[in-house]
């Protein structure tokens, strides 16, 4: 699996998703700009000492990033308001799981020209406007990571 987080503004938030990554052996990728320097305390804290065990690249523009896709490459976009769940698809193992700011969500554009990869997560208290991007990401991950049968899984 890949998560990419698209301009990522804090940095525990990017800290927990790399130790994720570690943990599910996913490819990380970071597209700038960051609302951190990369060499954050927090940052590194958050990761621990995961930071060498993962796969992870980081892209100066959404478009670099998207240059090196393949053409089949399958790209999830989880934001509110998607017109489907996240359980409500089926992943494959080398799908993208895209995520954005904590503060801005992912661009309406992105999000409309690719209405038909649009999820979202379920919310049922209205107040609680949205959940921390790393357990979002969590979520996401291990649902996909469930679908495939856990696959590789150390036990």
């Amino acid at each position: 699996m890949h998560v990419v987080l698209l301009e990522p503004e804090i940095p525990p938030n990017t800290g927990n998703v790399a130790r994720l990554c570690a943990a599910t052996h996913s490819t990380l990728h970071l597209i700038e700009p960051f609302g951190f320097k990369f060499d954050d305390a927090a940052l590194k804290r958050a990761g621990m000492d995961y930071w060498q065990h993962v796969r992870w690249h980081r892209w100066a523009t959404w478009k670099a990033f998207g240059q090196t896709l393949a053409p089949t490459a399958r790209l999830w976009f989880i934001e509110s308001n998607g017109p489907k769940r996240y359980d409500q698809v089926n992943f494959a193992p080398d799908d993208y799981l895209v995520f954005g700011r904590e503060t801005a969500g992912l661009p309406k554009t992105l999000l409309e020209q690719n209405r038909d990869r649009w999820l979202r997560i379920p919310m049922m208290n209205p107040p609680a406007r949205s959940l921390n991007l790393s357990n979002c990401v969590a979520l996401v991950l291990f649902e996909a990571l469930r679908q495939q049968g856990f696959a590789n899984e150390i036990v």
